[in-house]
């Protein structure tokens, strides 16, 4: 693996780890001495980073986390709306044949695991994966490199967005019946109803979202 790729995986798991902190600058000198590699490698990884907006480059300082804003939010359901509602449409289509009966397996199983920790607060992490993997295995459905990638690249922060959004009261409880709808209605080939389902789960988060940022942080997240 080229060393500007390992570094990138690296910070990428320093950050989905919860090892960088909000509000602190980082060096890119001490990085690259804890990594064994020159700078030129780790800023080709930082750049690339800065371009998925994981962090924020602090000129002659180093790089931040970057702090979510409103634009981030906007930016992030509009692309989630895009691409979602035109994968559920099309899986709804095809709901009678084998590949997608073998997608709606995948889902009932995901779905059964997130029944099974529902109200458990502590396992709030563990339901945001099975939540992320329901979208990623509709979107995955279609073996599609560019639009698995493109939404690949936003997954920090739809992560990001998705924890803060499950930690309100019944929030969980909502989204895994949101999710049941959706994938009812593609089971079912509703189609003319799966587009305006997929569009309400994506903008009931985007709206919550917006709200939070609205209002100063209160409380302590896994993520940063």
């Amino acid at each position: 693996m080229p060393l500007n790729e390992q570094a990138f995986e690296y910070l990428k798991k320093l950050i989905a780890d919860n090892v960088l902190h909000p509000d602190t600058i980082y060096s890119e000198t001490k990085l690259s001495k804890e990594l064994g590699i020159s700078r030129t490698p780790l800023r080709d990884a930082i750049h690339r980073l800065v371009q998925e907006r994981y962090i924020d480059i602090i000129p002659s300082k180093g790089f931040c986390l970057h702090k979510l804003s409103a634009k981030d939010v906007w930016d992030t359901f509009q692309l989630r709306s895009a691409i979602e509602c035109y994968c559920t449409v099309e899986i709804s289509k095809q709901s009678e044949s084998e590949k997608a009966r073998q997608l709606f397996e995948k889902l009932d199983v995901i779905m059964e695991k997130c029944r099974e920790i529902l109200d458990c607060p502590e396992r709030l992490e563990e339901f945001l994966q099975y939540d992320l993997s329901f979208h990623s295995e509709i979107i995955d459905y279609f073996e599609n490199e560019e639009l698995s990638a493109t939404f690949a690249s936003y997954r920090y922060r739809i992560s990001r967005l998705a924890l803060l959004t499950l930690q309100h009261p019944g929030r969980s409880r909502a989204t895994f019946q949101e999710h049941s709808d959706i994938l009812q209605a593609m089971k079912e080939g509703r189609t003319s109803e799966i587009y305006e389902l997929t569009l309400k789960h994506t903008e009931i988060t985007k709206k919550i979202s917006l709200q939070d940022l609205e209002e100063p942080a209160s409380k302590e997240t896994p993520f940063p």
